[in-house]
C-alpha cells in the first residue's frame, strides 16, 4: 500500500493547475506515494496537458461542475495512500510538510484531521481555523451591528484570534484548502457529503470528525503556499457571507 496520495480539486485553470502538480511531483519524490487530479468542467487544453505533460499522474475529469466536495470524493475514493493530503489547484506544496503532517497523526491517534499553516504568496498567513457558525456570528457579519464591540469580541472568537499565527490549536473546523486525513477513517465517515456542492463541505467534515470523538488539529510549523482567498481571509473567513 502507499503511503501518501496528494489528491488536487482542480477547476477550468490548466496553467495553474500544471504549476500545482510540477511542485507535488517534486514533494513526493523519493516517497511511496502518489498524484490524483479531479477536475470539474474539463475542458481540452487541460485533458491534452495531463494527457502529454503529466502521464504518471492519476487524472479523473468531469464534464460537468460537480462541485468542490464531490471532486474531494473523487480522490478519496481512488486514493490508494495511507493518508490522504487534499488541497486545490492553486496550492503549493513541500515534502516536509507531507511527511511531517502524516508522522504526526502516527503518533496522536486521537488526531483525526490535521492542516497545516496556509501562507499567500507574499508570506502573510491565510486565517484557515474556526469555530462553529452560530446564528450570532451570520447575523452580526451581514449586519452594521458588526462594527460593535460585543459584535467584534464574537467574531473574533469565531476566528479564533486569541491565538497567534504560530500556535498550534484545536479548531472546531479547518479549511479545506489544505488539510490531511487518514484514507479508512474518512472512507468510515463517508468523505464529504454530496449535498454540500461548494463550501461548507469542509466544515462538515471536521464536524463529523469531532463527533467521531476525534481532534481537528492546527500545527502552523508546517506551511503550505495558497494562491487566492485573501480577500476571504480580511474578512476572517473562507465563506462569503451565509
Amino acid at each position: 500500500m502507499l503511503k501518501y496520495t496528494v489528491a488536487i480539486n482542480s477547476y477550468k485553470n490548466a496553467e495553474m493547475l500544471a504549476r500545482c502538480i510540477r511542485n507535488a511531483v517534486l514533494a513526493i519524490k523519493g516517497l511511496n506515494a502518489e498524484i490524483i487530479v479531479a477536475d470539474s468542467e474539463t475542458g481540452e487544453e487541460t485533458e491534452m496537458m495531463m494527457r502529454e505533460d503529466f502521464p504518471n499522474v492519476r487524472f479523473f475529469p468531469h464534464k460537468k461542475n460537480v462541485g468542490m466536495g464531490a471532486l474531494a470524493n473523487c480522490g478519496l475514493r481512488k486514493a490508494k495512500g495511507e493518508y490522504v493530503f487534499f488541497i486545490n489547484y492553486a496550492s503549493i506544496i513541500d515534502q516536509d510538510a507531507l511527511v511531517s503532517l502524516s508522522l504526526y497523526l502516527e503518533q496522536n491517534p486521537n488526531v483525526g484531521l490535521i492542516a497545516p499553516k496556509v501562507l499567500n504568496f507574499d508570506g502573510s498567513v491565510q486565517n484557515t481555523r474556526f469555530r462553529f457558525y452560530s446564528p450570532l456570528t451570520v447575523f452580526y457579519r451581514r449586519t452594521f451591528l458588526g462594527k460593535l464591540p460585543f459584535a467584534k469580541k464574537h467574531l473574533e472568537q469565531f476566528t479564533m484570534k486569541e491565538y497567534g499565527e504560530d500556535d498550534i490549536s484545536e479548531p472546531d473546523w479547518i479549511m479545506g484548502s489544505a488539510m490531511m486525513v487518514r484514507r479508512l477513517e474518512a472512507k468510515k465517515l463517508g468523505g464529504f457529503d454530496k449535498r454540500f456542492f461548494m463550501y461548507f463541505e469542509d466544515m462538515d467534515l471536521c464536524k463529523r470528525v469531532k463527533k467521531m470523538g476525534n481532534k481537528i488539529l492546527y500545527n502552523p510549523n508546517f506551511s503550505v503556499k495558497h494562491i487566492g482567498g485573501k480577500s476571504y481571509q480580511e474578512k476572517g473567513c473562507q465563506k462569503k457571507d451565509y
